[in-house]
């Protein structure tokens, strides 16, 4: 009977514990950290240029706005970007690769961080 009690409760631990974790996958990173209010509109064109024309610059103002919003919403606003269908036919890895380009040129001008390697 013990052993029955047992077994009871291992089961609504595993359960629970998979319904925890497919909560914590279906969370929108944007919404979580409100990153659509984070930077101007201006700001938020001028880097996505700079992602998507190696020819184009981002100002110091709108580099510190790139710091506030952080590299999480950074991320995931460009991942988001990359799913449109507008997107479907370029190729991803060099919007990653400048978008990284990007925010160490910022990282830098902002805060004299050393650049990161990942995205």
């Amino acid at each position: 009977m013990a052993s029955f009690k047992v077994l009871g409760l291992m089961m609504i631990l595993f359960v629970t514990s998979g319904v925890v974790m497919s909560i914590e996958e279906v969370v929108d990173p944007i919404q979580a950290y409100n990153c659509e209010t984070k930077m101007s509109l201006n700001c938020v064109m001028e880097v996505f240029e700079s992602i998507c024309n190696k020819a184009k610059s981002v100002t110091d103002k709108c580099c510190g706005e790139l710091m506030v919003l952080g590299q999480v919403c950074h991320n995931a606003l460009l991942k988001r970007t990359l799913q449109l269908p507008k997107f479907k036919n370029v190729d991803a890895s060099i919007l990653l690769k400048r978008s990284i380009q990007t925010w160490n040129k910022c990282a830098f001008v902002v805060d004299g961080v050393a650049p990161s390697p990942s995205l």
